[in-house]
């Protein structure tokens, strides 16, 4: 689809984002301030997805440089460091006990989702290193019934559709874990499907407290996904929505329940300076978006697979009771 086709369809789309509104005035109302704030600000958005569209449509795929990824690498060492540093001088566990107004809310059922630094997406040579925490609070379950989900990898196509089409465990030894994904995103006009493979190393501090350090060894881009002639890019080059993926995640039982902490940091290409100011924005959003839905679907796979095997004990608890009985 060309850039003209793309625009023309997404100001079509931006003019039907208030059809109430739009009904009020064709009945003789005034725009209000309130209104025509509301109309910028989705014109602006929908403006901003579509340059973010049009940029890789126009340059075609982009590669993935050594400066880019030695840039990666120094900032995941920074925060591996600040890790380590927090539980050797014993620093707050929980980035929610930080702040005691974070840890209300998060206990009240609030999932709470902030940029892990200041100046997230941070700007990197040829690429943006996007930085983001977000913390839930699981009640009336034990850590235990946390990682029978969390590890359960062939089951992620399940507990996190449709984002994640296919997924799979490819190997374990002890707490470190191999497993590959098959991803989905669809942004207005475009899918975009990745294919990676990640390593999840876990370690338990004490009987409550376990944290798990996630990243990917591999990410690959699947050009025309669906179709016969569908097939893989070469390791790191294609749009560059995605180029590596980490993620460290605590887990702390108390309260009657558990804690779930995740920062989850990505590396994608870089937004031309003359339009980041107009991106931001959205990124920012879908950034934030993305760690809601994972932390909402999390606390849903959980309490499901609670469910289900209370379930199975009560049919197991009543057949044993009938057998016993004749």
């Amino acid at each position: 689809m060309l850039f003209e086709d793309r625009f023309a369809a997404g100001r079509g789309f931006l003019n039907h984002e208030s059809p109430i509104a739009d009904r009020w005035i064709e009945r003789g109302g005034k725009r209000s301030c309130s209104h025509i704030r509301v109309r910028l600000k989705l014109f602006r958005n929908g403006l901003a997805i579509l340059v973010l569209l049009t940029v890789p449509a126009i340059s075609n795929a982009s590669e993935l440089k050594q400066e880019t990824l030695n840039a990666w690498s120094d900032y995941l060492r920074t925060t591996n460091l600040r890790m380590h540093h927090n539980l050797a001088t014993g620093h707050p566990f929980l980035w929610i006990e930080e702040e005691s107004s974070r840890s209300q809310r998060v206990r009240q059922g609030e999932i709470l989702i902030s940029p892990a630094r200041e100046d997230s997406p941070q700007k990197v040579h040829d690429g943006l290193i996007h930085d983001w925490i977000g913390a839930i609070f699981i009640p009336s379950v034990r850590i235990n019934d946390v990682f029978a989900v969390v590890h359960d990898y062939d089951r992620y196509k399940d507990f996190y559709k449709p984002t994640v089409v296919e997924s799979k465990l490819l190997g374990r030894t002890g707490e470190e874990y191999e497993f590959s994904m098959l991803g989905l995103k669809r942004v207005l006009f475009e899918k975009i499907v990745l294919e990676g493979q990640f390593e999840s190393h876990c370690s338990q501090l004490d009987g409550r407290r376990r944290y798990c350090i996630s990243y990917s060894t591999r990410v690959q881009e699947i050009k025309d996904y669906g179709q016969p002639d569908a097939h893989k890019l070469p390791t790191d080059e294609g749009h560059g929505y995605i180029w590596r993926l980490y993620s460290l995640t605590k887990f702390e039982e108390r309260d009657g329940g558990v804690y779930i902490e995740v920062e989850a940091i990505a590396l994608s290409r870089d937004i031309s300076a003359s339009v980041r100011w107009l991106t931001k924005p959205v990124v920012e959003r879908v950034s934030r978006n993305s760690l809601s839905t994972i932390l909402q679907l999390t606390r849903e796979a959980i309490r499901s697979n609670i469910a289900a095997c209370d379930g199975k004990d009560l049919k197991t608890r009543n057949y044993l009771q009938g057998s016993s009985s004749r």
